[in-house]
């Protein structure tokens, strides 16, 4: 099962951005996509995942697993971002044990969506 790693290119982390400049969020996208691959996660670029207020945000998702919005985040926490992805990947529904998730996982998730089929 594929998981897809969307990251907010448009995400300002609360700062201006003057015209000409790239913001955080593009920069954040660009450093991910420049990072080692992880195994059975595609990193795609969103336009805005309404989590203005939250910092850079990236959301997890895969067919029939549980979804979940990360907030809060900035180009030190690639490790922690490639690594909780990965966990992700391996997880047949998405859902990771709590302890096992990287810490800024466990403190900057914003939103847990349920599968689409979910009852």
């Amino acid at each position: 099962m594929s998981t897809v790693l969307h990251i907010c290119t448009t995400c300002r982390a609360g700062l201006p951005v003057l015209e000409g400049e790239t913001c955080a969020g593009s920069k954040l996208y660009d450093a991910l996509s420049n990072a080692a691959p992880v195994p059975g996660v595609t990193i795609k670029p969103v336009e805005c995942l309404s989590a203005c207020s939250n910092g850079c945000s990236v959301a997890l998702s895969k067919k029939g697993g549980w979804s979940y919005v990360f907030g809060n985040l900035t180009q030190d926490h690639i490790p922690e971002i490639l690594q909780g992805a990965a966990s992700f990947a391996q997880s047949s529904d998405g859902v990771v044990p709590w302890r096992e998730r990287p810490e800024v996982f466990r403190k900057q998730c914003l939103a847990r969506i349920p599968p689409m089929d979910a009852g």
